[in-house]
């Protein structure tokens, strides 16, 4: 929004070209996600307490989360709101990727807004019903699938980018849409099973969103794009910004949700940032790449499948309890000791997908 202003404004006073620096308007994307972030949150905590939205905890669960019951939760509301405010005033609203990430951060925010409504003010434990919860999810991920299908401009859209590979960029056609559904729908939920800890969601989000930046910024990029020999996506370089307002966000609501969390961020924000890391990775064509920059998702997410199929087939758990990190807590480790070696985990991730696009 301020981009036009500004573009507008150059022809009076030379000084405001400064904005059309991707570099400068992501740096004032964090800033003012981080500052909204800042300013909003007592303000939203407090809101939250008086309402009575607080969180249930479960009754098999390690006993260290009991005191945990009341907490504020739905803080996921903070981090949406100052990422929204973020991208319509510093990224280019002309831009289709831009507007793409913005559907998929209201869409599935809505979702887990509607699930967290029913849990915490109509005190109903299941909140939205697990096959409703999954349609919206499908429904939405199809229609953003189609959609980036559709517009195409370039068969470097609709490739599959394969790390440590060179030269190796198969035409996907309609695997494509199938593709985009199981990244979208798969990393909203992953992010959702990993937010179970004060902060332990929160920094692998804004890791791999930091990361996806600097990928967006090469991808974007003709001359960067041929040396890593990556597609080049013109479009692709906005997302720097839109990336950029989710590290700012994320850091200002990890303010509020450091141990001992005085907000949690519930499935409003866990369900739409999982999918908005999806549509990015989707956007800039490195799905795998997100992967294994979300090792830590990832981690949380196959000990929930190996869990249950386990139970289900032998009658016999693998783990203690999942998601793994109740696994380590009920072995005896203490929950910041846990948080701070997956967060130090989710850093290693980062850096080896990062390395991906050297070594090729």
């Amino acid at each position: 929004m301020l981009v036009w202003l500004a573009e507008y404004l150059t022809q009076y006073i030379n000084a405001f070209n400064v904005f059309s620096y991707l570099t400068f308007r992501s740096i004032l994307g964090i800033l003012t996600a981080l500052m909204l972030s800042l300013y909003l949150g007592p303000k939203l905590i407090a809101r939250l307490q008086k309402l009575q939205i607080g969180q249930t905890v479960r009754d098999d669960g390690p006993q260290s989360h009991f005191s945990k019951k009341g907490t504020p939760t739905m803080g996921g509301l903070l981090i949406l709101g100052s990422v929204l405010v973020s991208i319509l005033l510093w990224a280019d609203l002309a831009n289709k990727y831009v507007w793409v990430v913005i559907f998929t951060l209201v869409s599935f925010g809505w979702i887990g807004f509607i699930d967290d409504y029913r849990k915490v003010v109509r005190k109903d434990p299941k909140g939205l019903i697990a096959k409703w919860k999954y349609f919206w999810q499908s429904l939405f991920a199809v229609a953003i699938a189609f959609f980036l299908y559709a517009s195409a401009e370039r068969p470097a859209e609709t490739s599959l980018v394969v790390p440590f590979i060179k030269d190796v960029l198969p035409q996907l056609g309609f695997i494509f849409i199938a593709l985009c559904y199981f990244v979208i729908v798969g990393t909203s939920n992953a992010v959702n099973l990993t937010d179970g800890l004060d902060g332990l969601a929160i920094v692998p989000t804004i890791m791999v969103a930091f990361a996806f930046a600097i990928i967006a910024y090469a991808s974007g990029n003709v001359n960067f794009a041929t040396y890593l020999n990556i597609p080049y996506l013109p479009h692709a370089s906005e997302l720097v910004v839109v990336c950029a307002a989710l590290v700012g966000a994320g850091l200002g609501f990890l303010w509020f949700n450091t141990y001992p969390a005085q907000v949690f961020m519930g499935d409003v924000g866990s369900l739409a940032l999982g999918a908005v890391l999806g549509v990015i990775a989707i956007l800039v064509r490195q799905e795998i790449v997100l992967f294994i920059m979300g090792g830590v998702f990832v981690m949380e997410t196959v000990s929930v499948i190996l869990q249950v199929g386990s139970y289900k087939l032998r009658g016999q758990r693998i783990f203690r309890m999942a998601p793994i990190h109740h696994h380590y807590e009920l072995k005896g480790w203490p929950e910041p000791r846990v948080i701070v070696r997956f967060w130090i985990l989710s850093v290693i991730f980062v850096l080896i997908g990062l390395a991906t696009l050297k070594l090729r």
